[in-house]
C-alpha cells in the first residue's frame, strides 16, 4: 500500500512546537520501496525537543517504516533525515549504531527484553553497550526502575514478570541513558487497557521531564491522546490532526 507521511507544519504552542524553534529531528522527502510495494512516498516529518508526536495509521500504512527511517535503522531510498544538523541518512552504519546507543531510546510492542538477563541488567544494557561500567550502569538503571514502579522485580528475568511490568522495564531501558529521542512502536499493543494507560502515563511524564522527544507509533486513539500532536497516515495521505482541529 502506498503511504505518504507528509506532515503539515506543527501547531504552535507555548513550547514552540511548529515555530521552527527547537526542531530536533526532521525528515524531508523520504522514499522507501520494498520490492514493488511503496512504503513511503515523499515523507516529511519533524519533532521538537520535549514534544510527543503520535504517528497513526492502519497496519501496512508505512508508519513503522517512517519510524525506522527516522531512527536510522533502515536507510531511505531517497530523501534526508536530519538530527541536530547531522544528516542521519548519509551516516555510516557504525555512526548510526553509535547514535542509537547514545542519543536514541527504543520501546517496542513486546518489550524485546533479553530473556537471559535480569530486569536490572536489561535496563542497564544500553549504558553498558555505550561503555559505562556495570556498577554505574546498574545504579542509573535502578533509579529508573524505581521511578517506573518496577524496582521490586529488578532481580527477576523477563519471563517471570507480567506484561505491564516488562513494558515498564523496557521504558526504563529506553530512558536510562538519557536519550534525546525515544522511538515507541506500538508500546501498549500487547497490554490490556489499564496497563496500557499506566505505561503511557509513565512514558510521557518521564519524557517531558527529561525534555526527550517521543515518536509514538500507534493505531489506537486512546494511546495517541497522550501526545501533543497527531499525524495520521492513511491511503497515501498524512494529516496533522492538530492543524485540522485548529482550523475548525
Amino acid at each position: 500500500m502506498t503511504a505518504v507521511a507528509h506532515t503539515a507544519s506543527a501547531h504552535a504552542d507555548s513550547t514552540g512546537a511548529g515555530s521552527g524553534a527547537g526542531v530536533l529531528l526532521q525528515a524531508e522527502g523520504l522514499h522507501k520501496v520494498y520490492g514493488t510495494t511503496v512504503a513511503l512516498d515523499g515523507a516529511d516529518f519533524r519533532i521538537n525537543a520535549g514534544e510527543v508526536v503520535a504517528v497513526m495509521g492502519p497496519s501496512g500504512s508505512g508508519k513503522s517504516t517512517l519510524l525506522h527511517c527516522l531512527a536510522g535503522i533502515v536507510p531511505p531510498d531517497s530523501g534526508t533525515v536530519t538530527y541536530r544538523d547531522q544528516q542521519v541518512s548519509s551516516m555510516s552504519d557504525a555512526q548510526r549504531s553509535a547514535l542509537r546507543r547514545g542519543d536514541f531510546g527504543f520501546v517496542f510492542q513486546f518489550g524485546q527484553l533479553v530473556p537471559e538477563l535480569t530486569c536490572l541488567e536489561n535496563a542497564a544494557l544500553p549504558m553498558r553497550l555505550a561503555g559505562a561500567g556495570r556498577k554505574d550502569a546498574e545504579a542509573g538503571a535502578k533509579k529508573w526502575l524505581e521511578r517506573l514502579e518496577v524496582d521490586d522485580v529488578r532481580h527477576h528475568r523477563p519471563g517471570q514478570v507480567s506484561g505491564g511490568q516488562g513494558q515498564r522495564v523496557a521504558i526504563a531501558r529506553a530512558l536510562a541513558g538519557n536519550p534525546r529521542v525515544v522511538f515507541a512502536d506500538e508500546p501498549t499493543g500487547a497490554l490490556d487497557s489499564l496497563n496500557g494507560e499506566r505505561v503511557m502515563e509513565l512514558l510521557t511524564q518521564a519524557a517531558r521531564e527529561t525534555q526527550a522527544a517521543v515518536v509514538l507509533v500507534t493505531h489506537e486513539s486512546r494511546v495517541a491522546a497522550y501526545s501533543d500532536r497527531e499525524v495520521v497516515v492513511r491511503d497515501g495521505k498524512a494529516r496533522d490532526m492538530t492543524m485540522l482541529a485548529g482550523a475548525v
